[in-house]
């Protein structure tokens, strides 16, 4: 903590580990390029060698691909939705916040949504390559197909016509597909065992009412210096 209370950002290497509290990005690389296209500042909830937990509040500023023209892209016709030209922009997470739960090297992590008055609503598995830390957060680049668990402990697959789509575009090989739903058949594996995270009571989390909504750097698409060295 600084001397007015505010968190400090993480300073360490990949290899280090973040204290709860501290203010770190996780971000996506647009698919398909190298660029940053995704980028939200989260609070650290827990950070060892079993997972990466974090929070992203309600309000917090952040970066989010659209067309070039400013149009949202999930406005945009699905067959040309990849393939028109992209901006990002700055904006803001409305609604409930995010908890979001990384074990180290899997390729997916798992998302707990609530409805207002912290009623919970579902667990969303987000298939994605392995997080790669480095020092100032967290960068994947996001595989499109995804998973819905419901508190009864009933799953649906979701986004299946946009992975579909991004093959179609170029956007993931037939190798990269294959592995992708390998990587999905086993975390629907998971969900039917019901073992972490579904069985650990995240639901029941909240975060520290002391903690502040973390800011946007200017800096947010910098390149992480294991990456440009």
């Amino acid at each position: 903590m600084t001397d007015d209370g505010a968190v400090t950002r993480a300073a360490a290497g990949p290899a280090a580990y973040w204290t709860p509290g501290t203010h770190i990005l996780w971000r996506y690389r647009e698919n398909g390029g190298e660029h940053v296209h995704i980028a939200r500042p989260v609070t650290v909830v827990r950070d060892d060698a079993e997972l990466l937990a974090v929070w992203l509040a309600p309000g917090t500023e952040c970066v989010k691909p659209v067309l070039a023209d400013g149009t949202p892209v999930h406005l945009e016709p699905l067959e040309t939705r990849y393939t028109k030209p992209r901006a990002v922009q700055r904006d803001h997470w409305f609604g409930t916040g995010v908890l979001k739960l990384a074990q180290p090297g899997r390729p997916w992590s798992v998302w707990l949504f609530w409805d207002p008055g912290w009623v919970f609503k579902n667990w969303y598995v987000n298939l994605e390559q392995p997080l790669s830390r480095w020092s100032g957060g967290v960068d994947s680049e996001d595989h499109f197909l995804d998973i819905s668990v419901h508190p009864d402990r009933s799953w649906h697959w979701r986004d299946e016509d946009e992975f579909a789509q991004a093959q179609r575009d170029g956007l993931m090989d037939a190798a990269t597909a294959a592995r992708v739903r390998a990587a999905g058949r086993e975390a629907v594996a998971r969900i039917r065992a019901w073992g972490a995270p579904y069985a650990d009571g995240w639901q029941d989390w909240r975060p520290d009412p002391s903690w502040a909504v973390p800011s946007l750097p200017e800096d947010w698409d910098r390149t992480p210096a294991h990456v440009s060295s």
